[in-house]
């Protein structure tokens, strides 16, 4: 009886080729991640075996895999104090629950590893698509993610630059010059800012906000301090301006944990707040609504916010046309609490 013949498998040919089988599946399928010359050769290795899509592995590889990416590069020890991101991930969630959707999270420790999940995700296709968060100045993660076709959206300070991943954004450098505006018109000329990592984007957004303000305002003296977000940096660097010869009659901070840090310092050095010190903070929680005093703040509904960002990736996701650049996030206000007052005189 006559045997009938294997047909060619995708194994095959990654045997034939001397490349791996992600090799091979990247060149017939017309994705990235090979070179222009192994893919030809690969294609013409293909044609010789009288190479045939298996219609059942296809419909297998175009499936939905049901969730989406989320990869946070922050030091995993400050996020159980934090409420930004449990408060932003509540809001993804509710934007995905209705779909039934899940979200896969890595805390990650650089950028390199970032974007190397993403490469992980697409060729496995563990993911949809991803959300991004913490946009940086030339930022390489959307072009990547253009490259592999991986769907995304980033959460961020202003529209994106890039056409491929659309951005749901608030306002960062307007709410630095609200917070730092009021502050100068109380009549502080001498305010510091203990910033974030200053690699994102909108640090840098406040930290330029702080200068213009500066300048505009006529202030004696301004300065950002970059940190990495932890309340013992805070602590650190307050200590560092109140010890100074004129220290400042206010500090601004980037998160809520670090004002809430700050506070602590000042009540142990001695600096009545906001007697002798005025503090305010961008990042608001019941946190600085429960310290004494409350600390005023900026107030965002973080919650609409990764509620707003997930349903634009499904949007996306669903065949609709990606936004031009912006997405308008949830608006913020200033909230003015018993933290800051005029500069007391002399």
């Amino acid at each position: 009886m006559e045997s009938r013949q294997r047909p060619p498998t995708v194994a095959d040919i990654a045997r034939r080729a001397g490349v791996s089988k992600a090799a091979v599946s990247f060149a017939l399928n017309g994705r990235p991640g090979v070179s222009a010359q192994t893919r030809q050769r690969i294609l013409a290795i293909a044609e010789e075996l009288n190479w045939r899509p298996n219609s059942a592995a296809r419909a297998l590889g175009q499936a939905r895999a049901g969730a989406i990416g989320f990869v946070l590069n922050r030091p995993a020890r400050i996020l159980g104090t934090e409420t930004f991101f449990p408060e932003l991930l509540s809001g993804i969630q509710l934007g995905l629950s209705p779909g039934h959707t899940a979200l896969q999270m890595l805390v990650v420790t650089s950028l390199e590893e970032e974007m190397e999940t993403y490469r992980e995700w697409w060729q496995a296709r563990r993911v949809d698509g991803v959300i991004l968060v913490d946009p940086r100045r030339d930022d390489p993660r959307p072009a990547l993610l253009g490259q592999l076709g991986l769907p995304a959206v980033q959460i961020g300070s202003r529209p994106s630059a890039h056409p491929a991943v659309p951005a749901v954004w608030v306002d960062d450098a307007e709410a630095a010059r609200t917070l730092f505006g009021y502050l100068g018109a109380l009549g502080h000329r001498r305010i510091a800012h203990i910033a974030g990592a200053a690699e994102f984007e909108h640090t840098l957004l406040r930290v330029q906000s702080l200068q213009e303000c500066a300048q505009q305002l006529g202030l004696e003296w301004a300065q950002s301090l970059p940190s990495d977000y932890s309340a013992e940096a805070a602590a650190d660097r307050t200590r560092r301006l109140l010890s100074a010869a004129r220290p400042p009659t206010a500090i601004v901070y980037d998160s809520d944990v670090m004002a809430a840090a700050g506070l602590r310092v000042a009540h142990e050095m001695g600096a009545t707040v906001p007697g002798a010190l005025s503090l305010a903070s961008f990042d608001d929680s019941l946190l600085v609504r429960l310290v004494h005093p409350a600390i005023t703040s900026l107030t965002r509904d973080t919650v609409e916010l990764g509620e707003l960002a997930a349903r634009t990736l499904l949007a996306r996701l669903a065949g609709e046309d990606a936004p031009a650049g912006s997405v308008p996030g949830p608006a913020l206000r200033l909230s003015v609490r018993e933290s800051t007052a005029p500069p007391r005189r002399g």
